[in-house]
Formats: C-alpha cells, structure tokens, sequence
C-alpha cells in the first residue's frame, strides 16, 4: 500500500449503493478487483484517503443484498452524467490480498454485495483474488456537488477531484461511534489475519 500525502483531492470511484452503504455506516470493507485502465501492476490501493465517488453502474441493485431506502432504480448513462455528488470520504485502515475463498467467503455478512458477484471477481482472471481494504468512513457536512468531467469516465479506480473537496473533508464526522467501527474492524481482522 502507497500512501500519498493528502495535498490533492482524489476520488475513488465505487458504485454508488456501495458509497451509500459505507456512510451510512452499513459495511466498513471495499472489495476490489482492478479496473482495465489500473497499469501493469494491477490494483492497488494507492491513497490512505479519498472521496467516495459514486458510478452509476444501472443494474447494481440487482447485484447487491441490501440498497439504500428511497434509492433510484436507474441511473442514466455514465456518458449522460452532468454532475458529481459526494458525500463522504474514507480513511484506509488495513488492506489484504486475498487468495483464500475461504476468507472471502467469510466476510460475506460484513458487506452487501450477493456471493456470486463476489465470486466472479474473485475468479475474473488467471489470478484467484481480491483485494480487501478496511476503511473508515466520514460524511462530509453536506453534499459536495461540482460538474462531471470526461477525465472521471472509463475503467479506472483513482480520479482526481477539485482541490475545495481538502476544506469539506476537515469537517467531516465519522458515520459510526468508535465503538462500533473498533468492533467492525476486529470482525474483519480476525478473518483476515488468521494464518
């Protein structure tokens, strides 16, 4: 994991349901395979912190065992999309590269995705794996909104944001008691962590 210092605002693009689950404070891990566009070396998580930016992927509820209350039920073309909304960033905690189904499997009641989409990008390609990050998310103090440009289209995990996003991410609060995300957190660890 590459940790950059936070003197730019970057984006890290993730279904919009699933940005939605993580600050509302519903499952605290990304499970990431890798976009086309990721280079030569594959994935990664490069940042210790980003913006959730929400993709408008059109059958993602579908895919997903639980959806925001009142949530859309489509979502125009990507190539349609004037604006960006974001409302919260995330903190990276912990990351594993998983080659265990195993383990995958049992993370299965800390995240809303359904088994076989998880299971598809598990075996997407000649590598079995995922990458699993544990982050903690804040929501920012109200929605940032600015215009969708070209630059955030395409296959691609990191986008760089407008610089103003580094001001709303001050004043963002965590969406769960430190409790709560401390006990989320051991969840994840225990399985990740065990040899």
């Amino acid at each position: 994991m590459t940790q950059t210092a936070a003197a730019t605002a970057i984006g890290f693009k993730e279904w919009a349901f699933i940005c939605d689950a993580l600050t509302q404070g519903v499952q605290t891990i990304i499970l990431r395979k890798g976009g086309i566009h990721e280079g030569r070396g594959g994935f990664e998580f490069k940042h210790g912190e980003f913006f959730l930016f929400p993709t408008w992927f059109h059958t993602q509820g579908e895919k997903l065992r639980w959806v925001p209350e009142g949530a859309r039920s489509s979502f125009p073309p990507e190539e349609e999309r004037t604006t960006v909304e974001i409302d919260g960033w995330a903190r990276l905690e912990g990351v594993w590269r998983v080659t265990d189904w195993e383990k995958v499997s049992a993370l299965q009641p800390l995240h809303v995705w359904n088994e076989d989409v998880v299971r598809e990008r598990f075996v997407y390609d000649d590598e079995s794996c995922l990458h699993v990050a544990l982050v903690r998310a804040f929501r920012l103090p109200s929605q940032w909104s600015f215009p969708y440009q070209k630059s955030y289209g395409g296959c691609r995990s990191w986008v760089t944001l407008p610089d103003e996003g580094l001001r709303l991410q001050e004043t963002a609060t965590p969406v769960m008691s430190d409790e709560k995300w401390n006990a989320a957190a051991g969840q994840v660890r225990s399985i990740l962590d065990t040899p």
